[in-house]
């Protein structure tokens, strides 16, 4: 609560040029104005969804409840994997939503979230705030009338649960397995799978019905809430096309130009709060849910080295071809590579032993 105290009256400091939270002569110069949020994601998942209500709730308490934007789950307003249009048309004014999912349009949305085998989320927030990232993106969603911002991270996620075990390549072919976006799609393709592209809230009727023999989401708290062990036993980590998957906030270019200097940054501020606000949650209930998990018959399984190896090239064959064909992506992701070999240098020592001698630590 202090942080989010902080930054309600740092942004109306700023936005007053030093004036007092609520003070009258001030915030009665500022309009109100009424936004939609349309979210790419089902109530029930109060992390992820839970994200989009974090971020407009602050900016009503930094407006002093001047600035209200209503938050509308997948399907309320437009279908889940609809927001960006709904966005680049002005049907609602903002969405909340993970950008692979469009990679259909342009794989160069991918490269705003997660790819296969990319950043972690901490390397992820790195290059969106200090390397070149939110710029590149920004120039890239402006040919779609958007602004983006990050809005959320769920951490590296699980590989997901399968119905049967996969010992090789070869136990994947033929699987039918829904993915969270055209990128890994391609490449779990080229491996013998059968993506399914299927929103969050129909993914579990899928999998019991049989209609689908895997599914991946997020992790083991979200994963849990949404029933997925009482119908496939197997769960497999890593999610290596999900190293750090960012959310993000989507708005109308002409609506967030429309906006008063003092509520701009209050989106800004309040888009920064919400993005380490769902981590934080990811990273307290993930532990708690997998134990639960476990103790209920979940069989925790590693993609063997065959998988991963095999994935890690199919991966780097589909960038080369991306590149050659899309200048879009070729500049977008020169620079994010770049971004990650200089990440991993680092990552490899300090961090990564430290995190290795405490994981083999009785705690």
């Amino acid at each position: 609560m202090q942080r989010r105290d902080f930054l309600t009256k740092a942004a109306a400091t700023a936005a007053t040029g030093g004036a007092i939270l609520g003070a009258p002569a001030v915030i009665g110069q500022t309009p109100n104005v009424r936004w939609r949020l349309a979210s790419s994601f089902p109530k029930s998942l109060d992390t992820i969804y839970g994200a989009a209500e974090v971020f407009a709730n602050t900016v009503s308490k930094m407006s002093g409840g001047k600035f209200q934007i209503s938050v509308h789950a997948g399907g309320e307003i437009v279908p889940p994997f609809g927001v960006v249009d709904a966005v680049q048309n002005a049907t609602v004014e903002i969405c909340h939503t993970a950008p692979y999912y469009f990679a259909g349009k342009d794989e160069t949305f991918a490269i705003g979230s997660a790819i296969p085998f990319g950043l972690n989320s901490r390397q992820m927030t790195a290059w969106t705030y200090e390397g070149n990232g939110l710029k590149l993106m920004r120039e890239f969603y402006a040919k779609y009338n958007i602004i983006n911002f990050a809005c959320g991270n769920t951490g590296a996620q699980m590989g997901g649960w399968f119905r049967k075990e996969i010992k090789s390549v070869a136990d994947m072919k033929g699987l039918k397995m829904r993915l969270g976006g055209a990128l890994v799609g391609q490449v779990m393709q080229r491996m013998g799978v059968v993506p399914q592209s299927i929103a969050g809230g129909e993914v579990y009727q899928a999998l019991e019905k049989g209609t689908i023999d895997a599914v991946e989401w997020v992790g083991p708290y979200d994963d849990q809430k949404l029933g997925f062990a009482k119908v496939a036993e197997n769960y497999y980590y890593p999610g290596w096309w999900e190293g750090g998957p960012q959310v993000d906030l989507y708005i109308n270019q002409k609506a967030f130009d429309a906006l008063p200097a003092e509520y701009k940054a209050m989106v800004e501020a309040a888009a920064s709060h919400a993005h380490v606000d769902m981590q934080a949650k990811y990273d307290a209930r993930n532990p708690i849910a997998l134990k639960e998990l476990v103790a209920k018959g979940t069989k925790l399984r590693p993609f063997t080295d065959d998988v991963m190896n095999a994935a890690f090239k199919v991966s780097n064959e589909l960038y080369s071809e991306l590149s050659a064909k899309n200048p879009g992506w070729k500049k977008i992701y020169e620079d994010y590579i770049k971004f990650r070999g200089d990440q991993n240098l680092w990552f490899r020592f300090a961090e990564a032993r430290f995190d290795r001698f405490m994981q083999t630590q009785k705690l």
